[in-house]
Parts: structure tokens; sequence; C-alpha cells
């Protein structure tokens, strides 16, 4: 999250929009620990630098000077004892602590948004921009909770609250002017469950440091599962997969999965734990392909994989369809079980895929693209875009 140097251009588009947008205020979910939205809300600051951020959950520790030396206006959420390591427990008061924030006097909202950072309360006249990473999938996936040790308790209490979250949901989609989209089945998602169109723009990732790293790895390096083990990555499928295959796995990373993920491993799997962050081009340039089984609303790493020249193999049912190109840069396939994903390796290993391809592939997602697209959807932005009163 390093703040990029600002070019000639970027300060003329920065002047023109802060002459149509005088006061800017950004809502983002929470700021507890960096991540992919993160990075969204970093890139937008450096579009709109005297944005003030409204949020429900704020540690200020992890964060660099573009966060911490600029005002953070935070939910009353924040004052409970241990928000900021058990925020998730939080959700079922978020959507209330978003619609107290006061955005009164502001001239142009923009919600980053994966479950109740839209539903600020947005004055008369200001235009309302959320970027969507997704609609709430609590709310609207029923198979996002599997493998989450709820308990039967926890299972109904849920199943109790889920139709308060789908009103809260839909209701705060109401108060939004115009919705930009992380990928195109975030899009998709969008139309369905709130009946409105999105921009598609893909988030920022940092893919210049990986550009350039060359290649150290053959046919017989480990394949690769890169993230936070959580039941709905299903590392378990890629372990599964590789056990069966006799290939060589590596899983780098940690959460609440790994231990069961663990007992399913055999001889063939090896367990790294946390990689830090300045080793992750090393480990991206030893393994043979990043297995990626999991559903994600876009998915940064398979593009930071793919500017190392690492192919991707990925369930094809989530946001890697924008960013991997079947039989170019990786393979994509669509039954998302052990076998599948075994056929998807062995016909990997049947392809001859070009280096440059898939570098040049993940140069469309740098963050100057973004900041490109966001602006010029900002600057031609109807001046008085209606939208539908929020309950």
């Amino acid at each position: 999250m390093t703040p990029n140097v600002p070019s000639e251009a970027l300060a003329s588009t920065r002047q023109a929009l802060a002459e149509r947008y005088p006061r800017v205020a950004i809502s983002h979910e929470w700021l507890a620990i960096p991540g992919g939205s993160e990075q969204v809300v970093a890139q937008i600051l450096e579009l709109l630098p005297r944005a003030e951020l409204f949020t429900s959950i704020y540690d200020p520790a992890p964060w660099p000077p573009a966060i911490t030396e600029r005002q953070v206006h935070t939910s009353a959420l924040n004052r409970l004892p241990g928000a900021s390591r058990h925020y998730p427990k939080l959700l079922p008061l978020m959507d209330s602590a978003f619609r107290r924030f006061d955005l009164s006097g502001f001239d142009l909202v923009i919600s980053s948004n994966h479950a109740c950072a839209k539903n600020v309360r947005v004055p008369a006249g200001a235009t309302h921009v959320c970027y969507c990473h997704t609609p709430m999938r609590y709310a609207w996936d029923p198979t996002f909770l599997e493998g989450e040790q709820l308990g039967i308790a926890g299972r109904l209490a849920f199943r109790a609250l889920l139709p308060r979250l789908r009103r809260a949901d839909v209701r705060g989609a109401n108060g939004v002017n115009m919705f930009v989209a992380n990928s195109t089945v975030v899009a998709d998602r969008i139309a369905r469950f709130y009946g409105r169109d999105a921009h598609v723009i893909a988030p920022p990732v940092e893919v210049e440091r990986f550009l350039h790293r060359p290649r150290e790895s053959d046919d017989d390096a480990p394949y690769l599962v890169f993230g936070r083990v959580v039941p709905y990555k299903r590392v378990d499928l890629a372990v599964l997969a590789c056990e069966r295959l006799g290939r060589p796995l590596i899983v780098a990373g940690e959460g609440r999965d790994l231990e069961r993920v663990r007992s399913l491993a055999g001889p063939n799997t090896t367990f790294v734990g946390r990689v830090p962050d300045e080793d992750l081009a090393k480990l991206f340039a030893s393994s043979r392909a990043l297995l990626f089984p999991g559903e994600e609303d876009f998915g940064i790493v398979p593009v930071e994989a793919q500017a190392a020249g690492l192919a991707v193999i990925g369930n094809a049912i989530g946001g890697v369809r924008d960013s991997v190109i079947d039989g170019l840069t990786g393979v994509l396939y669509e039954t998302p079980t052990v076998t599948g994903l075994c056929t998807a390796i062995q016909r990997f290993e049947t392809l001859v895929l070009n280096e440059d391809t898939l570098r040049n592939n993940a140069r469309r997602f740098a963050p100057e693209r973004f900041t490109a697209a966001l602006a010029a959807l900002l600057m031609d932005a109807p001046e008085h875009a209606d939208r539908p009163a929020p309950a």
C-alpha cells in the first residue's frame, strides 16, 4: 500500500476532480487487517487525497501514513472492547452504525462495500458511487458459510437473521447512484440481487514488483496454494488432488481451516505457514503453477502470480474468469471437485505457455489503469443522478 509518486497527468486529474467534488467521503467496511479491499481504498486516496474516511472499526497499527495522517471517522462500535479483533461478530450492528454517520456537506461519497459500507445516508444533491467487491455474501450466498464451525445454535441464529440482512442490503443499494463492480461475476450479482447495472473496473494490483523476477522452476517443482486457509477457499481440494496425482504441493498461509486441511494431507504436501510479503516473489518463481480452487469475487493472487510468469489453474466460477485466459495463461475448469481439479492439472501439464503472455496479461490490472478508469467514470457521472430514496 505504498503511495505512488504523482505524475503530471495524475495531478491534473486530481485538480479536475477536486473542482467538481470539493468534499469527498470514502465509506469502507473496517480498517483492521490489510487486504485486497484496502488496496482499493489506498488507490482511491491516490486519486482523491483530500477525502475523509468513514469506517466501522479502525485499528491504526497496520496502516501507512496515507491512512493514519488523515481524518478517519469511526462508528460507536469502535469503542467496544476487542472490536478490532472481533469485528466480524459485530456484523448485525453495522447497518445501523453506517446509517448513523453524518455525511452532510459532502459532494461525493464513494463506498468500498462488501457488507454495509454502502448503507450510509447520502445528502440530497451528492453523488454516491459504490465500488462493490460483492453484494453481502453472508446474505445472498448460502454456500459461503459451508465448512464454518457455527454449531446448531449458530446456524439457527444466522438463519433467523438472514431476512433482516437482505432487507438492509437492498435498502442500502437503493441509496447508490452508480455501481462499480470489481469483476463481471460481481456485476452479475448486482443485477440479480439489486436489479441494477454496474460498470466493471478491476481492482488495482501491484504487478510491477513481480514482472521482472526470473522463473526458477521446472516440471518437478511443487504446485502452490497461497492465501488464507479458510473453508471457502477450498484448499482441501488442492491437497486431495495433488495427493491423488502424486504431485508435490506447497500450502502457504494460515487460517481457521488449517488443521482440518492438514489432516487430509499426505507425503506430497508441505505446509510452510505465513509467507512474508517480501518473500512472495521468490515463492512464485520457484513454483510450477498456482492452484486456485475456491471462488473469489476477483482474486488478486492469480494476477500477482501471472505477473511473476506463474500459470494459474483456477475454478472458473468466480472473478478468476476475468484475469486468467484459458489455455494461454493457465487453465480454467468448471467442475469444483477433486476430480475436476485433477483433470485440470493434467491438462495444464500438456500445455506450453509463453511467459511473456502471462506477464503482459497481468499488466492489464496495474494500479494506474484502475485510477484512470475510475477518474473517467467520476468525471462523466451525471451532475444530478437520480437514485431510489433509501427507506
